[in-house]
């Protein structure tokens, strides 16, 4: 139904009294006053400092809290580490600031996200530069960091934008101010309405009223300790309006229905909150139905409990639920304050005096590092407590690394003259690089690194060009001693399978054969096993045991003396010695060693017999002895004999 037609084209009822009645028993309450929502009433309005939302910024690992209100820090600790956005380079950062700095009314919330990641991507910066400072050999006392234009770019526009946001906030701080005063008036102008006498165009009087209603609910910033006084006292006049002028019934009725289904849709909006996962943005959302709730107008008398009860009950389920949460999160920050505070602790109580040597001080730089990644894991904790507890961990990290850098100062001569032994370590080994004594020159490498490893710590800018330098020239020796041990390898199998080969022809020696043509084939097989070359080391005892095995069984059978086997076997010797490093030399001190030993048999020989010529004939003891004798030199002449033999080998090899 059309209200306004209704109230133009029809008059009012003229009995005041009861017309009075019926509306207070409608309208008012026991004790003529309007019940409001039991919970905390936020802004009507979301502003732009969005100052009513509880701002629960946390701890970001560093241990310094953000600043409140619109305070800037551009100190990278003192940011917050949590944000709803995706983490992005510098140059999208920048990006997104000149977009927030070009907008109208850039929001808090989007500048405190980017200037977080600002912030830790500056902090990043600084440290890379600082690492790769360190790492060409510079101090950490004396590093500087350098801002790059991008970085200079941001901060300005930080700053703009802090400006900016001030600008606004005093706006908006203005324009509160005269919304309190327009509202004031309002109500005064309600209040007058409700006083007035007249009430014979009533029409009149309820457009006047309802015009007023409007500018109030178009207004909306104000303070927020003013909120709920200006709206008491707007609400009491208001429902005194209703309930003291003569209003149509039926439009009243109608007004009342209205009012009530949209409450109802309130309640039911209220409702689902409580299943809302994110409890923090269900709070919010509360907040903006309550205000949605003020701006409607009353119900009928008797519908005005339940549907109140119906929407308080709503909003107490969401208000427990986001207490919860936050009594949560304080209880675990308050487990973090003590984590942390336990590693503040563990800092301190380093005993500098125990820290001696730089194996010592290397083990408890690995301790600090991995005590300082455990503080990074460990989240927020109380905001009061935040700048204390980092401060304190930061004074216990700086004073530590402070003492390692004075105690490698200290070490400064001792590292130059450990960097002098490396230097020489260097020179043998790249002299050493090019031989192809694989077997001498490996065990020399072997010795150069094991010296290596004895020698202390160089100064930090040499490390790794000192190592590089020296791990070259080994790396380059062992890669080609593996290149040719490969190749050799491969040879000795070669070599393995032909003298197995031959190994089968000596077994399978023709026995139909003469002793003699049977021993020259026995002999040119055994000269070519022996001419065979080196076979896999592991194999080498193996297969000389087969080969003795199959020579052994041919001698037997062809009546081979002792002697001549000796003879066979040494030569086996002399052919490895002929094929070694260094052959010449061996067999010359082989074939000395041989000569002195033959001279000196020779010697004995002619002693015994000079003693055979004094013995008497005669004597049967002096046979006995003479027997003796003769058997020894018959020996030594056999001895003498295998020794020219063996000489005449070690010739022919040479």
């Amino acid at each position: 139904m059309d209200t306004k037609n209704n109230l133009d084209n029809e008059k009012l009822p003229v009995d005041k009294e009861q017309n009075d009645e019926d509306l207070q028993s409608e309208f008012m309450d026991d004790d003529s006053t309007v019940e409001i929502p039991q919970v905390e009433i936020l802004a009507v309005e979301e502003t732009a400092e969005e100052e009513f939302a509880i701002d629960y910024d946390l701890d970001d690992g560093n241990g310094v809290e953000e600043p409140e209100g619109e305070e800037e820090d551009t100190d990278e600790d003192s940011f917050s580490g949590d944000t709803s956005v995706a983490l992005l380079s510098i140059e999208e950062i920048v990006h997104n600031l000149r977009d927030l700095f070009n907008s109208e009314n850039p929001k808090r919330k989007e500048v405190d996200e980017y200037k977080n990641q600002f912030y830790r991507s500056l902090r990043n910066e600084t440290e890379s530069q600082k690492q790769e400072f360190l790492s060409t050999g510079g101090e950490e006392i004396d590093f500087v960091g350098k801002e790059s234009d991008i970085y200079a770019e941001g901060k300005e526009l930080l700053q703009k934008l802090k400006e900016k946001r001030a600008g606004i906030l005093a706006k908006e701080e203005s324009e509160k101010e005269k919304n309190v005063a327009r509202k004031l008036a309002i109500i005064e102008q309600v209040r007058v309405l409700t006083e007035t006498q007249g009430q014979e165009d009533f029409n009149k009087i309820y457009q006047e009223f309802k015009s007023l209603q409007q500018e109030w609910n178009y207004i909306r910033l104000v303070p927020q300790e003013k909120v709920n006084e200006l709206w008491k006292s707007y609400q009491w006049y208001v429902e005194k309006f209703y309930d003291l002028v003569r209003i149509n019934n039926e439009f009243r009725e109608y007004d009342f229905k209205k009012n009530l289904e949209i409450k109802a849709e309130l309640c039911k909006a209220a409702e689902r909150l409580s299943d809302e996962p994110d409890v923090v943005s269900a709070f919010h959302q509360l907040q903006n139905l309550h205000q949605e709730w003020r701006e409607v107008g009353p119900v009928s008398r008797k519908d005005r409990e339940e549907v109140w009860e119906r929407f308080k009950e709503a909003s107490t389920q969401v208000n427990k639920k986001y207490q919860v949460h936050f009594e949560q999160l304080r209880e675990k920050e308050n487990e973090n304050l003590e984590l942390k505070t336990a590693l503040c602790e563990k800092l301190e109580a380093i005993d500098y005096d125990q820290l001696k040597s730089v194996k010592d001080w290397n083990n408890k730089v690995k301790e600090v590092l991995e005590t300082q990644s455990e503080w990074r894991q460990i989240g927020f904790v109380p905001r009061k407590w935040n700048a204390k507890i980092y401060k304190r961990y930061r004074a216990a990290c700086d004073f530590f690394f402070r003492n390692k850098n004075e105690f490698y100062k200290s070490l400064r001569g001792e590292m130059d003259e450990n960097l002098k032994k490396k230097i020489a370590l260097c020179e043998r080994a790249e002299a050493l690089k090019d031989s192809l004594d694989w077997k001498n020159t490996t065990q020399e490498m072997i010795n150069i690194q094991k010296e290596w490893k004895t020698i202390g710590i160089v100064p930090h800018k040499y490390v790794d060009s000192i190592w590089k330098r020296f791990i070259s020239a080994c790396d380059y020796f062992f890669e080609q001693k593996k290149l040719q041990t490969s190749s050799q390898y491969e040879q000795e199998q070669k070599n393995l399978e032909g003298k197995r080969a031959i190994i089968g022809k000596i077994n399978q020696l023709d026995t139909a054969l003469n002793t003699e043509e049977a021993l020259t084939m026995l002999h040119d097989l055994m000269d070519e096993w022996y001419e065979g070359g080196h076979v896999p080391y592991k194999m080498k005892d193996r297969v000389y045991k087969e080969f003795y095995d199959a020579t052994e069984a041919q001698f037997d059978r062809l009546n081979i003396s002792k002697a001549e086997r000796k003879l066979e076997a040494y030569k086996s010797t002399i052919s490895d010695i002929a094929k070694s490093d260094n052959s010449k030399g061996q067999l010359l001190r082989e074939r000395e060693k041989l000569v002195r030993q033959y001279e000196r048999i020779k010697n004995e020989l002619q002693t015994y017999e000079n003693n055979i010529g004094f013995l008497s004939i005669s004597s049967k003891k002096g046979n006995h002895l003479l027997d003796d004798m003769n058997q020894k030199v018959e020996k030594i002449k056999s001895e003498l004999l295998l020794l020219e033999k063996k000489i005449r080998t070690i010739e022919d090899k040479l």
